[in-house]
This record gives structure tokens, C-alpha cells and sequence, in this order.
């Protein structure tokens, strides 16, 4: 027995207590230091042990194992042992228990580890080319993929990489509305339980958040555009000092970024220290679809560096990206209105010069009867075969006749615009998003044409006239989340067509509009 113990033991027992190093008292001890399903897979171990049977135990177990019952018993007994097969015997017959809420170990050998906040293929590569663009001077560089293809997990993982490098240090992201800042926030806290390397900060300073910038040294501020340029408009010092902690910042929907207000932002943030990155994110890298001085300051803002979504076998990114279920399919339909209204030879000038529809016009459109029926008739045809229909209307005050009317014929339909509250907005968006069954139509204006994520929406109704090529790009990418992005395989963009109005029809065309502007020799990323 003292064979099977460690000498040092034994002797610490002697000297504790001298009679548990003796007799039965060594086999209690042996039989509480030994862990019985270990000694019985260890060849060595099992053998000693089956010789120190007695033999009447050792005939039973010979029994169980079929051994020969004579001068071999207890050879006999160790080589029938041996066998896999013999285990469960020999587990039975000395009390070993399998406890079954210890359960062995059944992970596979061989398996793949998930990520928890993980990209595909295409995001990786795009993310990749963006990190060595920042890495190099002048530090900055647009991310240009197409809307409902992931443009902020795909720049969380850029902050994430960013944070983890460059610790203490702060990133700011910068975008114009609420929506977009509640997303990115909202995001980065999602993206850093993943990704991240420590307990970091972060700011939400947009609205009537009050958070004091210069508190952060470490970690995410987000903040909204009008915010940062009222803060730098009162105490322009403290958006100096901000910019000695900023190594990298992020403008969302970055075709903003020459306005002259918040270019102002921008450049004091970036340009503070020669190290601090600027990355911009859009899927319309363009101010407009007809004015190319104006595209062409955006991409000399940037130094004509652009890192666009590329898939090789694809002439463009949005076909990839249909094919393979992360953008639903778009079928697109007009519907000419034959508004009633008449512009005037003022209206007509005022058009050909104006960078959007006015809105006196837009106004007009809004009352015009026969132009509202067509419409209910399109939105009550579209909730026959989608679940949730989403309508951008050209006024408030139409956007809320729509609704009234849809309600009155007993249908689920809300009203969303900029004269809504942050809780009623929320309460609808809500209601909105959930599992619910039943058809359910938001009417909008002014509001959710960015920042809106309702994977489900499978139908838009655009109403709204637009001369921005940027802002219909936005309008339809509320419906065209694909069935791997949570959304549907199909959807059915409803355009309206004024007669003298602009109007588009292609996000594969929109995605490629600006590239003329941006391919130019010797700027590309």
C-alpha cells in the first residue's frame, strides 16, 4: 500500500499521526488520496492494484472478466483489464460512479470558434485597405460602400483596432443627426465587449446631453456636428485641447464634411497633430448628381483617397451584394402622378438653380388630390404583401393626411417627421421594428431617410421629390436589408414621377455616379 502513496506523504502522516501509517488506516488513506477513475486507465496503477486483491475478491472480478481461475488468476486478470472493453466492468466492481452532473468533456476535436462581432469576407478586405490608408500621410481616406452593407460595424472594428493600438487615446465620431449618433453609440458599446482590450469611456454629447468633452482621455466620443460647432462657436479653446487627445476621427454620411461649419470641425480635430487620422463614411461619395465643382471639393478634401467595396468578379460591389442575399433584390416601379399642380415660369427657374426641390413646391405636391390617391392606392397595394411599408412623403402636412387617411381605413400606420418627439419617435420605431405580423406603414418626412435600421422594412414609397442623388440612395436603403443582414430576400421601390421634377431609379448606377470624380490619376487608394 505505501508503494501506491508518495513517500513524502506517508511520512508526513507518520509524523502527524504515526497509526495512519499502518495497517487498514494506509488503505483508507491510499483509497482518499487515489482518484479511482485515473488509477483504473493507468496501466501500471490498474495492475498493482488487481494484485493486491484478495483472492476471493480476485475470483469474482476473474468471473466478470472470463479469466481462468487457477495459478495465472491474477496474470490472467491484468492482461483482460487491459481491453477497452473491460473498463465498465472494472468501473462497476470497485463503486466507481459516473456523477451525471459532472459530465465528462465532449467538445469536439476539431470545430470553429465563433466570433461575436464578426465581418464578412468583403468588410475585412475594405477594412484592411482603410488601415493602411490611415497608416499613411496624409492620414485620411473615405470608406465607400453601399447603404445595408455595414458600413459602421465595419468602421467599429477600425475604432476597436484603433483603441487597442493606441492606448490612452480618444476617437470622435461625428455625424449631423440623432439617429445616426444613437446607432454608432450604441454600436461601439455592442462592438467593444468583443473587441476590446480594457474598461474605456464613452461620451454621448448631441441634443441636450451635457457632457463635458475634456473629462475623456481614454476611449469614444459621440458627439453630433451642431453640438461640436456651438461648443467651438462658445469656447473655441476647448475644442483645441479636445484635438491634443483625438488621434482618429470619424465623420458618418462624410459628403457633410466641406460644409463650411463643420469643415471647420473636422480640420481643427485633424490637423491639430500630424499624427491624427480623419475617416470619412459614406455610400454616395458625392454633394450631388449634376454638380461636379462641388463632388470634386469633396474628393480634394480627402485628397482624392477612397477605399470603395470591392469584389473581384463583380463590375460593382451592389451586384455582389444582391447575389449573395446581403442586399434584397430592388424591383423598381414608377408612378407618374400627373400632379395637377402648375409651376410657374419663377418655379421653373428657380428649379433649374436650386440644389433641392423647393419646398413651396414640395408643399404644392402634398395637396394635390389626384397625386394622393395614386399614392394610397400604391401603399395599400404594397401592405397586401409586406409586412412593413415605409413612405418618405414631400411635406409634414401631407405625411400626416397619408396617415390619417390610412388609419381611418383601418389600416396600422404612424407619422414620423421632425416636428415628433424623441419619445414618440421611439414608442412608433418600436412598434415598428417588432415581430408583430401585421402590415404596419410608416410615414415620414425629413426624418429616417439615415440612421433608420428596421431589417424587416421591405417596400418604400418615395413620394418625395429630389434633385440629391445622395438623399434617394438613403431613401431606398431603408428597405433593401438583405435575408444575411437580417432583412428580405426581395423589395419593391415605389418611385413617384412628377412631370418637370427629377427623379432616379437604379442604387447599382447611384453607387458608381461620383467615380469619375475620384478615379483621377495618382488618387486612388
Amino acid at each position: 500500500m505505501r508503494d501506491l502513496i508518495d513517500p513524502s506523504i506517508v511520512d508526513t502522516v507518520r509524523g502527524l499521526a504515526p497509526d495512519l501509517a499502518s495497517g487498514s488506516r494506509l488503505g483508507e488513506l491510499a483509497a482518499r488520496l487515489i482518484e479511482p477513475s485515473i488509477a483504473l486507465h493507468d496501466a501500471n496503477m490498474r495492475e498493482r492494484i488487481i494484485r493486491l486483491l484478495p483472492l476471493p475478491k480476485a475470483r469474482e472480478l476473474g468471473q466478470r472478466l472470463g479469466a481462468k481461475d487457477g495459478r495465472t488468476l491474477y496474470g490472467d486478470l491484468c492482461s483482460k483489464a487491459a481491453d477497452d472493453a473491460a473498463l465498465e466492468v472494472l468501473y462497476s466492481f470497485f463503486g466507481v460512479v459516473h456523477d451525471p452532473r459532472a459530465p465528462s468533456n465532449t467538445s469536439p476535436d476539431t470545430m470553429k470558434a465563433p466570433a461575436g462581432y464578426a465581418l464578412f469576407d468583403h468588410q475585412r478586405a475594405a477594412a484592411e485597405r482603410v488601415m493602411d490608408a490611415l497608416a499613411d500621410t496624409p492620414h485620411k481616406v473615405i470608406l465607400h460602400m453601399p447603404t445595408g452593407a455595414g458600413k459602421t460595424r465595419t468602421a467599429m472594428h477600425l475604432v476597436a483596432a484603433h483603441l487597442r493600438q493606441h492606448e490612452p487615446t480618444v476617437v470622435c465620431w461625428l455625424a449631423q443627426n440623432a439617429e445616426l449618433l444613437d446607432q454608432a453609440a450604441d454600436e461601439f458599446e455592442k462592438a467593444w465587449r468583443y473587441l476590446g482590450n480594457r474598461e474605456t469611456g464613452l461620451v454621448r454629447f448631441w441634443g441636450h446631453r451635457k457632457s463635458d468633452v475634456l473629462d475623456t482621455r481614454d476611449g469614444v466620443i459621440v458627439a453630433g456636428l451642431g453640438k461640436m460647432s456651438a461648443l467651438d462657436n462658445r469656447e473655441p479653446a476647448t475644442l483645441l485641447r479636445l484635438a491634443d487627445r483625438v488621434s482618429l476621427t470619424i465623420i458618418d454620411e462624410a459628403h457633410q464634411a466641406i460644409a463650411p461649419t463643420y469643415a471647420a470641425i473636422l480640420t481643427t480635430l485633424y490637423s491639430k497633430r500630424p499624427h491624427n487620422a480623419l475617416l470619412g463614411l459614406t455610400a454616395t461619395p458625392g454633394r450631388s448628381w449634376s454638380d461636379i465643382a462641388e463632388d470634386r471639393k469633396l474628393s480634394e478634401y480627402f485628397d482624392g483617397r477612397k477605399v470603395t467595396l470591392e469584389v473581384e468578379g463583380y463590375e460593382d460591389p451592389v451586384t455582389f451584394l444582391i447575389d449573395q442575399k446581403y442586399l434584397a433584390r430592388p424591383v423598381f416601379c414608377t408612378l407618374n402622378s400627373d400632379a395637377g399642380i402648375k409651376l410657374s415660369d419663377a418655379d421653373i427657374s428657380g428649379l433649374s438653380s436650386a440644389i433641392e426641390v423647393p419646398e413651396q413646391i414640395m408643399d404644392r405636391l402634398g395637396t394635390d388630390k389626384q397625386r394622393n390617391l395614386k399614392i394610397l392606392s400604391a401603399i395599400e397595394d404594397l401592405m397586401t404583401r409586406h409586412r412593413r411599408v415605409i413612405v418618405f412623403a414631400p411635406s409634414v402636412e401631407n405625411a400626416r393626411l397619408l396617415t390619417a387617411i390610412l388609419s381611418l381605413r383601418s389600416h396600422e400606420a404612424f407619422v414620423i417627421t421632425g416636428e415628433s418627439t424623441a419619445s414618440e419617435r421611439e414608442r412608433i420605431v418600436r412598434r415598428f421594428r417588432s415581430s408583430s405580423n401585421f402590415a404596419m406603414v410608416i410615414v415620414n418626412y425629413g426624418v429616417l431617410t439615415t440612421g433608420f435600421d428596421a431589417p424587416a422594412t421591405s417596400a418604400a414609397v418615395i413620394a418625395r421629390p429630389t434633385r440629391s442623388l445622395v438623399l434617394y440612395s438613403q431613401m431606398v436603403g431603408r428597405a433593401t436589408r438583405g435575408t444575411r443582414a437580417g432583412g428580405n430576400d426581395k423589395a419593391e421601390i415605389v418611385t413617384v414621377v412628377d412631370p418637370h421634377l427629377p427623379g432616379f431609379g437604379s442604387i447599382a448606377d447611384a453607387f458608381k455616379n461620383w467615380e469619375d470624380v475620384w478615379n483621377e490619376p495618382g488618387r486612388t487608394c
